[in-house]
């Protein structure tokens, strides 16, 4: 039950997990990447990206999932996280307006706005941010790409292995409806 919650809790930080502390650590770390504006627009409509290893650190554990993240430039972005057997546990809805955060295995789900997250996050993120995370166009993020955040005194440590993204292609952006889940509030996850 314990690591359900913290799963959702991961998954829900990838969300905020635009991170921009310099690389303070030792030289086998690696470097924590730091984004402080969004330089060009994309040259895609859709970005499918399937099969991404995220590794997701924090004081008491360790999680790698595979992950596949879905975005419509300007418009939707879904990440589906699956930490075992290829089944979807953990979904992320974002929109430029709305955070959605789905818990499958509870049935329930948290709503915010990327404002009210801001609220409790260092540093703030934003939609074109977290787009970018979701196409592999961070600065230093083709491949792989390490970032930090804070939520009060804890310290989350996302890594992520990026496979071949695909763009322009098809993308089955079905949301989930909220009616079949609990409402739950953002800072019981946070």
């Amino acid at each position: 039950m314990k690591g359900y919650r913290l799963i959702v809790f991961l998954a829900a930080m990838m969300l905020v997990g635009c991170a921009v502390k310099k690389n303070v650590v030792p030289e086998q770390e690696p470097k924590v990447e730091k984004v402080t504006k969004v330089t060009k627009k994309p040259h895609w409509h859709t970005c499918v990206i399937q099969g991404a290893k995220a590794t997701v650190t924090t004081k008491s554990d360790k999680i790698t999932a595979s992950v596949t993240m879905q975005a419509v430039h300007d418009s939707l972005i879904i990440i589906s996280v699956m930490p075992a057997l290829g089944i979807e546990m953990v979904r992320l809805e974002a929109t430029p307006d709305e955070l959605l955060a789905f818990d499958k295995v509870h049935n329930r789900y948290a709503k915010t706005t990327f404002k009210e997250l801001n609220k409790r996050l260092k540093p703030k993120l934003t939609w074109k941010q977290l787009e970018q995370i979701c196409s592999a166009e961070m600065p230093g993020g083709k491949d792989k790409l390490h970032l930090e955040y804070s939520i009060g005194k804890d310290t989350v440590r996302f890594d992520i292995k990026y496979p071949a993204r695909k763009i322009d292609g098809p993308v089955k952006m079905n949301r989930l409806k909220t009616n079949k889940y609990k409402q739950m509030d953002i800072s019981k996850w946070l």
